[in-house]
């Protein structure tokens, strides 16, 4: 509504009437952190980021040159909404080859990373009021997407195991629930990954209460230690849609992830997209392509694998020589992230707001939980930091810790 009481329009204001479903979604407070830590000074674990220094630079240059010198008019064209068909191909071969998945390419949808598949499935599929499940702590990423579509989400907490199975059945059985979103492996934030008997379990619980599993997996391929879990398509295919993702195992600017969905799931989505973008990035989707068949993709990862492991072992190290005795923290054996637990329920903000004064950066644990507030957990990235930067900053972090104890 424009309002305009005086004859001057300079003195003139908009009154922007926003529409009720934004009320109530949370900022990325990452985001905000980013911001602060981009000062060079910092030492920041505080990022979902993967290590800039393992990017395939030098083979996604050639990618580029190649595909624009044999195909230049055309990668420049628009394309069709469900993606490019070859890359959607590999995709479902290595789905096949590396977790022994079957999966029909034409059930693949190509998405502007695997956040935008987030939104799309919660799109289709959540109306007000929806009762949606979620772990405890979250992804914050899925909380905010999720929240536009106002459901009620019931947080189901992790241990070292996976998800609390004793608590989920209660849940289960006290509502009908339309959703369920999950990080099984190396969980953000907690670094958590299911085990093989959780996974049964809480399997079972979902195909008999009849709820959609999004499963999201971008950390999956980010295996450092132990065995390889099997994939919650394989325990119950009907009810589950998978998420991708290419921005850690290629780059994230690219913003290409995937959706894994039925064919009445796929028509939707499909539909849901159109009206969004129309397609994601034509030239991403090829460039991209043209590195997985010209490089070797497993050789690359592995050098992830082995960088972050090494970092993964610092952070750990760090934490058990400088921090007090009575922290706890997970021991993940992959991904980016691993999740601290203060003693006698000192509260991480106020610890936060300490280490910025230090020049140190993490994420409190307010912002993956939906319904609590000035919790004792924070989540700690070790992959964009060296050994050096790891030790120092886990120093930080234990001064201002001891200072509050």
């Amino acid at each position: 509504m424009y309002l305009c009481n005086t004859k001057n329009p300079l003195d003139c204001i908009m009154n922007y009437s926003f529409s009720v479903r934004m009320n109530g979604v949370p900022k990325s407070f990452i985001r905000e952190i980013l911001k602060v830590a981009s000062d060079p000074s910092f030492i920041s674990f505080a990022g979902g980021l993967p290590n800039k220094d393992l990017f395939p630079v030098e083979g996604l240059r050639k990618a580029t040159e190649k595909v624009f010198k044999t195909d230049g008019k055309n990668i420049l064209q628009y394309s069709t909404t469900e993606g490019y068909k070859p890359l959607r191909e590999f995709i479902a071969n290595r789905y096949k080859t590396h977790k022994g998945i079957e999966v029909n390419p034409d059930n693949i949808l190509i998405t502007t990373g695997s956040q935008q598949g987030l939104d799309l499935l919660g799109k289709i599929f959540i109306n007000e009021g929806d009762n949606v499940l979620i772990e405890e702590p979250a992804y914050l990423g899925a909380i905010q997407a999720l929240s536009v579509y106002k459901p009620v989400f019931t947080a189901i907490p992790l241990n070292h195991e996976g998800m609390d199975v004793q608590i989920l059945k209660k849940a289960l059985f006290s509502s009908r629930f339309k959703l369920f979103y999950a990080v099984p492996n190396f969980q953000n934030p907690s670094g958590i990954t299911y085990t093989s008997e959780n996974r049964k379990e809480v399997a079972g619980l979902i195909e008999k209460a009849g709820i959609v599993m999004v499963e999201d997996d971008p950390y999956g391929e980010l295996r450092f230690l132990g065995e390889q879990e099997a994939s919650f398509k394989t325990l119950i295919p009907d009810n589950v849609m998978m998420l991708g993702s290419f921005s850690k195992i290629v780059a994230p600017s690219f913003r290409l992830g995937w959706v894994v969905a039925p064919d009445e799931v796929y028509e939707k989505l499909v539909v849901a997209k159109q009206a969004t973008d129309l397609h994601t990035s034509y030239i991403a989707q090829r460039i991209v392509y043209q590195f997985l068949i010209d490089d070797d993709l497993d050789k690359h990862i592995q050098n992830i694998r082995d960088a972050y492991g090494k970092q993964r072992e610092a952070m750990v190290d760090a934490i058990k020589k400088l921090m007090p005795k009575e922290v706890k923290f997970t021991l993940p054996e992959g991904g980016m992230f691993l999740w601290l637990t203060l003693p006698n329920h000192l509260s991480s903000m106020t610890l936060f707001n300490k280490c910025i004064e230090r020049k140190v950066a993490f994420v409190p644990g307010n912002p993956f939980y939906v319904n609590k507030n000035d919790v004792s957990t924070m989540r700690l990235n070790f992959s964009c930091s060296n050994a050096d930067e790891i030790y120092e900053g886990i120093g930080r972090m234990a001064e201002a810790l001891k200072e509050m104890m």
